[in-house]
């Protein structure tokens, strides 16, 4: 595992990269650039940064404007806001027009640690995926977060980038690695299990596939780094591969990649699907290594999971 750093540090970095190689990039804040990490796009091109004020809903509307303009908008937000207050603007302002507007969404899950409960948006990708059209990036280091924010720009549509304020560590910098939307990574191979990871839980699994090891149990990881439109292939092939999935995300077991990976697997290739995210509950205040431990997000709650999915085989 290399040096530690937050996706929304990375986002920022990226923004300020790619926006000098393309004069339609702009950005829209919602007086959070400093937290969003928007400052540093701010910084280079004043003029094409614009801060909304606390008022996301409108920020949305803006983003949909400058997009029918020809521009490529960033709106930026913390997920709670970007996903959870501005879901209407989100869903009839850019979703049903498919308008070019990329949501930066940072601070989401509970990694947001002390702001608590109101802040941990756990909820974001169950919303996200509704909306028809909406691709859906949930990086899983800071390599991977500029990837997303490339293949962003590059793609023609709404895009929705889950970013968080913890710092992780860099996972990706191989020269092999490749990043490429709507397509799963495999991280390792395994035989037994197949874990299913996204976003800062790709880490953990591979941390839980060297715990599983030494108990003799051989677990293939696949990094899910886009949440729609999803690798159908790649789990398919796993399942019949493995005959297990354990899904693993800082975010709600329900609506988020556990869910898409049982929709997808159902009526295809069934077998035993256990997933591993926050069981129904809201978030609480506190530190956010100490929250992924009180949640079990970690590789000790991978592991209990793998085991639980491995006496369901048949």
């Amino acid at each position: 595992m290399g040096d530690k750093i937050a996706t929304r540090e990375a986002y920022g970095n990226a923004l300020a990269e790619f926006g000098a190689l393309n004069n339609d990039v702009v950005v829209l804040d919602a007086d959070l650039a400093e937290a969003t990490k928007t400052v540093m796009f701010k910084k280079k091109f004043p003029e094409r940064f614009f801060d909304c004020g606390i008022a996301e809903n409108n920020m949305m509307g803006v983003a949909a404007g400058l997009a029918t303009a020809g521009k490529i908008p960033f709106a930026s937000t913390f997920a709670m806001f970007a996903a959870g207050r501005s879901f209407e603007q989100v869903r009839n302002s850019i979703g049903y027009p498919h308008l070019n507007v990329k949501i930066g969404a940072t601070h989401a899950g509970i990694t947001v640690g002390e702001d608590g409960a109101t802040h941990q948006c756990n909820e974001d990708i169950a919303l996200m995926r509704t909306i028809p059209g909406m691709v859906i990036i949930n990086p899983s280091d800071a390599v991977e977060a500029r990837c997303a924010v490339e293949a962003a720009i590059k793609h023609v549509g709404p895009v929705y980038m889950r970013f968080g304020r913890l710092a992780v560590s860099v996972i990706n910098n191989t020269p092999d690695y490749k990043f490429e939307l709507g397509k799963g990574i495999y991280m390792a191979d395994g035989n037994d299990v197949t874990i299913v990871a996204t976003g800062i839980m790709v880490e953990q699994a591979l941390i839980a596939r060297e715990m599983l090891l030494s108990e003799g149990i051989s677990a293939a990881v696949i990094n899910i780094h886009t949440i729609k439109p999803l690798d159908k292939e790649i789990l398919i092939s796993a399942a019949q591969q493995t005959g297990a999935i354990v899904t693993t995300e800082e975010h709600s077991v329900i609506g988020g990649l556990g869910s898409a990976v049982c929709e997808t697997l159902a009526g295809v290739c069934p077998v035993p699907v256990v997933r591993h995210g926050v069981d129904d509950a809201y978030g609480k205040s506190g530190p956010a290594k100490e929250l992924l431990e009180y949640y079990q997000l970690n590789a000790a709650g991978i592991v209990e999971k793998v085991k639980l999915a491995l006496s369901m085989k048949i």
